[in-house]
């Protein structure tokens, strides 16, 4: 229970801190990446509402690994499916529906996020019911805070690098105008769908990882390994294929203006491509996650940034929202195999009980 405690008040602490360097974040953000005016504003817009959900998105991590490490994956599914249902719900409704734009957008996730951490701080109810909870000394335990702060570190830069991703393609596609910024914005939805589906079989592989990695079993770590990656497997295949089937009828379920449709349906086969190229960074996500290589995930997403802005400096300007999405693709491509190559250092890691 005090571990829980650290967790949640790392990741409130963490928020705040976004939150109060907001500005010179932003501005080194626009620096590092100038858009123009239009797109910067939009950015700015959008950041302006979500910068104020990043306490409740950081501490979500904390709660979600507490229950994955008591095998509570049930209430970590009922979470995700909470989460993810709420925000594409609320994303129709104030896009679509009330035509707020970007700042919808910002709004649902903003709400999701808040919604999510509550009900996560709900399924821990009978932790929180005990005293134990509030041991201030376990609690601020320095070794064992140290540890956490670094951990919970490396997944905030981890989460911001991939934000930043996200963020990006969201506005670049605003430079080819509002018809495909609304057909983007739809597809991806389709992400979010992907990104729901297949969390559930890398928090599984959190699980099973941590306790092998537990005992220092290799063997019981592939097979962990092994096991959850083949069924994400049979769901990636599902995915594509429920998108390849019915993805026209999803776009005009969510699109109502004609023009809006066509243009969603001109990218729609990268939509096909998202499990098949994604499947292996967010297993392996997982994997390091369950395995506590926190700073590997860093620097593997910090890498995987920087190859897709350095795709979208070429193919943007040749090939517009087609090189844009094949930049935002590559992403998961690049995360995938770097993460892939540092995984032999996390088995001999495990080997040798040093995780």
């Amino acid at each position: 229970t005090a571990i829980l405690t650290r967790a949640v008040l790392i990741g409130l602490s963490g928020g705040v801190l976004v939150i109060v360097l907001q500005v010179p974040l932003f501005w080194g953000a626009f620096r590092l990446s100038p858009a123009s005016a239009e797109v910067e504003t939009l950015a700015r817009a959008y950041m302006g509402i979500r910068v104020w959900s990043a306490p409740a998105a950081i501490a979500i991590f904390g709660v979600t690994g507490w229950l994955i490490a008591l095998e509570r994956t049930r209430g970590v599914l009922l979470l995700q499916v909470w989460m993810n249902g709420l925000n594409i719900a609320l994303d129709l409704w104030f896009v679509l529906g009330l035509g707020w734009g970007v700042e919808g957008v910002a709004v649902a996730t903003f709400l999701a996020e808040w919604s999510g951490l509550a009900l996560a701080l709900w399924l821990c109810r009978d932790a929180l019911a005990s005293p134990a909870w509030r041991d201030w000394p376990r609690v601020f335990d320095p070794a064992r805070l140290k540890r956490m702060l670094v951990v919970n570190t490396d997944i905030l830069i981890r989460s911001l690098m991939l934000m930043a991703i996200f963020v990006s393609f969201l506005f670049l596609g605003a430079d080819f105008g509002d018809v495909t910024l609304a057909a983007n914005q739809i597809l991806l939805q389709f992400i979010e769908i992907t990104a729901y589906a297949l969390d559930g079989f890398a928090f599984a592989a959190e699980a099973l990882v941590g306790q092998a990695v537990g005992v220092a079993s290799v063997p019981r770590l592939r097979r962990s390994i092994l096991l959850s990656t083949i069924w994400a497997l049979v769901g990636t295949v599902l995915l594509s294929l429920a998108f390849a089937l019915w993805g026209g009828a999803i776009v005009d379920l969510m699109a109502k203006a004609p023009e809006v449709r066509a243009e969603a349906r001109n990218y729609l086969p990268y939509m096909l491509l998202v499990p098949v190229l994604g499947v292996a960074s967010w297993m392996l996500d997982g994997v390091f996650i369950g395995a506590t290589r926190t700073g590997d995930m860093r620097n593997m997403a910090v890498l995987s940034t920087a190859a897709f802005a350095v795709a979208v400096v070429i193919l943007v300007p040749a090939y517009g929202n087609h090189g844009l999405w094949i930049a935002f693709l590559s992403s998961y491509v690049v995360r995938a195999l770097t993460l892939g190559a540092r995984y032999p250092a996390l088995e001999r890691a495990a080997a040798a009980g040093a995780l």
